[in-house]
């Protein structure tokens, strides 16, 4: 079974890929997704696993430096991962891969390479960069014949078959069997576009091998570390003094307060790095005059912390109060109980009575003074908003 490494994505496909199992990542033009195919590999290769890598656009030694961007160092697997270079010929170029094309105008002399070079790998991983390439040099239809014919092998050997596939605007017959029909995977990767693109998502729009919900994730590339799941606006918002700047503080991996006389009296911003998610948090003062900052801030937030002084309930309605100011009740938001360390301060289930907090509502207590319980409200929060559809 093989896990992709990519945040949630794992989850969407209802957890692993079985063996003798095909997948593309069905790439917009424009958006980097080259890197899923390269992060699925390294993750497999990582667990143990033993895995090809078809070149077709590159030189051998610029897809190792490409790995090396992103922190993943492949030399230290050489005994069990294999180049097949169809590249070097194209160019005239000498290569010192064990497995070179001879003509990669020719797929069969592709195909003769790559059983080669299955039959030493065994059962493992096997990842074409990029199908759509191929098809560029040999032809849509031709191309077409030889992904079944190498589906059938790759259920041999029991390998999984990953394929990146840019949808260039090729024959609509050719990406109907591309994302309909050859592959019993299909990740869809595309961007947010006006003009430009200023967001990237990935979705699942197809698993032959387990019921899914068809649902899509924000990501990052980030250098090194790869792709992240990318929430750009989470608002941290509470009354006065009950420590949203340190909280914001104590789960980020950097972060900006403007402050005077040690209260914040602009705004709060903070990036976290936590297992496989990027976000951005924002937090603003607590006082009143403020609240027109916490409106602003409110828009396009996907989710909301709402922070309190655990030890004084005489807060709790300024609280609840800049949640509406925020209108942030129709997103998904969780209450951070602060400052439990004190010996006044209310317990979870005294704090859900006194507030008449829905029970759906998670309420996780925190001493962020001492990073406690902050990444725990984190990863709540996260899995709430990667369940809205």
């Amino acid at each position: 079974m093989l896990k992709t490494g990519i945040p949630k994505l794992d989850d969407f496909m209802g957890g692993e890929v079985p063996p003798g199992r095909s997948l593309v990542y069905y790439v917009q033009p424009g958006v980097e997704g080259d890197v899923f195919g390269m992060q699925t590999l390294y993750h497999h290769l990582m667990q143990g696993g033993k895995g090809i890598y078809v070149t077709i656009s590159s030189a051998p030694y610029t897809v190792r430096e490409h790995f090396n961007e992103f922190g993943w160092d492949v030399g230290k697997f050489e005994d069990r991962f294999i180049i097949v270079d169809a590249y070097s010929a194209l160019v005239g170029a000498d290569s010192d891969e064990r497995y070179v094309v001879s003509d990669p105008e020719n797929i069969g002399a592709l195909d003769e390479t790559l059983s080669k070079a299955m039959e030493e790998l065994g059962s493992g991983l096997v990842v074409f960069e990029p199908l759509s390439t191929l098809m560029d040099l040999c032809g849509e239809e031709e191309t077409l014949e030889y992904v079944k014919k190498w589906k059938k092998l790759h259920m041999t050997y029991n390998n999984v078959f990953v394929c990146n596939f840019t949808a260039w605007p090729y024959a609509e017959e050719t990406l109907k069997q591309i994302k309909e029909e050859l592959f019993d995977a299909v990740v869809t990767i595309g961007g947010i576009a006006e003009r430009v693109i200023f967001g990237q998502y990935f979705g699942v729009s197809k698993v032959d091998w387990a019921e899914v919900k068809k649902r899509s994730m924000l990501f990052k590339v980030f250098r090194p570390t790869g792709i992240r799941v990318y929430i750009p606006k989470i608002l941290v918002t509470g009354a006065y003094h009950s420590g949203k700047s340190t909280f914001i503080h104590a789960i980020s991996s950097r972060a900006v307060s403007v402050d005077r006389l040690g209260t914040t009296v602009a705004m709060d911003h903070g990036r976290i790095d936590h297992k496989g998610f990027a976000a951005d948090i924002f937090g603003t003062p607590g006082q009143e005059r403020f609240d027109p900052i916490l409106k602003v801030l409110g828009g396009e937030a996907m989710g909301v912390f709402l922070v309190l002084d655990s030890s004084k309930p005489m807060d709790f309605v300024r609280a609840k109060q800049m949640l509406e100011t925020a209108r942030a009740h129709g997103l998904p938001y969780v209450i951070v109980a602060n400052k439990q360390d004190l010996p006044d301060a209310l317990s979870v289930d005294e704090l859900r009575e006194r507030m008449k907090v829905p029970k759906s509502v998670p309420i996780v207590p925190t001493v962020a003074t001492e990073k406690k319980g902050v990444f725990e409200a984190f990863e709540t929060l996260i899995d709430m908003i990667t369940e809205v559809k």
